[in-house]
């Protein structure tokens, strides 16, 4: 019995400083990409709200193997439907390109998630259910369609597009017969993770990352996006969509 004891608490004791070591890496990363985003690409972002963990008290033997846990937004609300991913403290107002605030902001939170403020003079974007989004970049590709940085988590990819306006918004919708109903809009007012941020659902990478190196990360029209995201929708053999959730 001492012996398997002994070998579980030097199993938990790697596993601690595996998750330690991974931990501080991803302090550095999360503040290096807000400081990444804000001053070289102008992009405003701001600090997650984040998340919590709490777990049951577990005493003796089976403490050794680790307390079970439970992960949760740190907001007030217990039914929040964007866990982690969303602002709170400080609102999205707050979303800044300066170097200083953002260095105070993640020295306090260090592994608070980036959110991008999207519209104004940042990028907008459109996003999809994530299996219609891996089917919709197959299907922009072989249209031809060129694409910026795409970001992507366990439940939504998120096309970055140009800024535009609401009313712009309304006008191309408008003009269309049928638009994916799994598409949603992150426009003026709008907000989205960006890597390497971790929230309720998982992790958050680039599935298409911006070119290393390059000043302001090129982005499409919203307009081309939209049209070939509807052409890919209803090209689909049999009338369904390849969009759909």
């Amino acid at each position: 019995m001492r012996e398997i004891l002994g070998r579980r608490r030097r199993l938990r004791f790697r596993r601690k400083r595996r998750e330690e070591r991974a931990g501080r890496e991803t302090v550095v990363a999360q503040l290096d990409s807000a400081l990444r985003c804000a001053t070289e690409w102008d992009w405003p972002v701001l600090p997650g709200v984040g998340l919590r963990t709490s777990g049951s008290r577990v005493t003796g033997a089976r403490a050794l193997l680790g307390a079970p846990t439970t992960v949760t937004c740190a907001c007030p609300d217990p039914q929040c439907v964007v866990p982690g991913a969303h602002p709170f403290d400080p609102g999205l107002l707050a979303a800044t390109t300066d170097a200083r605030m953002i260095r105070w902001w993640w020295s306090d939170r260090p592994d608070a998630p980036v959110l991008l403020a999207t519209g104004g003079r940042a990028p907008c974007a459109v996003s999809l259910p994530a299996v219609a989004g891996a089917r919709a970049l197959v299907a922009l590709d072989a249209l031809g369609m060129r694409l910026g940085p795409v970001v992507a988590s366990p439940t939504r990819w998120a096309i970055l597009v140009a800024p535009y306006s609401l009313e712009r918004l309304g006008e191309l919708l408008y003009t269309k017969d049928s638009v994916p109903s799994s598409l949603r809009f992150h426009g003026e007012g709008g907000y989205l993770p960006l890597p390497p941020s971790t929230t309720g659902t998982g992790r958050v990478r680039w599935e298409r990352a911006p070119l290393e190196g390059s000043a302001r990360p090129w982005l499409p029209d919203v307009e081309a996006v939209v049209d070939a995201l509807v052409e890919a929708s209803t090209s689909m053999p049999g009338g369904g969509s390849r969009l759909a959730y």
